[in-house]
């Protein structure tokens, strides 16, 4: 029973750095810096709760922020959300190795994870933002920043969750992609 929590925690955790890398690594760092939920003492993962790979993480996500123009750009996404997937597959092994022996399947699952929730929620800011205007379409990544710590808490705290966050971004993915096939369907009957 306790690996199945794990791995739906470190599914969860993994999504949750797909939406947006840092606040989740953040917060399993917090949660386990204070036992609560995870713990990453000895284990190969110690240093996500340790202060100075969290100050790190923080001043990374701070300059994100700061340069956020750039990162408008498809290599800059691109560069986000490799970071993300990475963090993703960090955390799900971490997870796993608190209470496992074996660590190694939580990096492919948390690629997986984290590559999966990346894709459905660029999909969705691209849509979004066209519709929006300026100022709105700048908060987004305030959202996205909220939904991803919100959802790695809740990944530690109640791990059957993660079900659901998964559940979720299959639907948001694939429901975008249709829409995406139904918007030149009209022009074909035009010819």
């Amino acid at each position: 029973m306790k690996l199945i929590l794990d791995i739906l925690q470190g599914m969860g955790l993994a999504s949750a750095a797909g939406v947006r890398p840092f606040l989740p690594v953040l917060a399993a760092g917090a949660f386990a810096s204070a036992d609560i939920g995870v713990d990453f003492d000895h284990t190969a993962f110690a240093f996500l709760e340790s202060p100075i790979f969290l100050l790190a993480v923080a001043i990374a996500m701070i300059l994100t922020f700061v340069f956020r123009g750039r990162l408008d750009t498809p290599a800059g996404a691109a560069a986000l959300s490799g970071v993300a997937i990475g963090f993703g597959a960090i955390l799900f092994a971490a997870t796993l190795d608190d209470r496992n022996a074996v660590w190694w399947p939580g990096l492919i699952g948390g690629l997986l994870c984290a590559a999966l929730a990346s894709a459905a929620v660029r999909d969705l800011f691209l849509r979004t933002r066209a519709r929006l205007d300026r100022e709105a379409a700048a908060a987004l990544p305030i959202y996205a920043e909220a939904v991803a710590v919100v959802l790695a808490a809740l990944a530690i705290l109640i791990p059957p969750i993660s079900i659901v966050a998964v559940v979720f971004f299959v639907w948001l993915l694939a429901g975008g992609r249709r829409r995406e096939g139904e918007k030149y369907a009209g022009l074909r009957i035009l010819r």
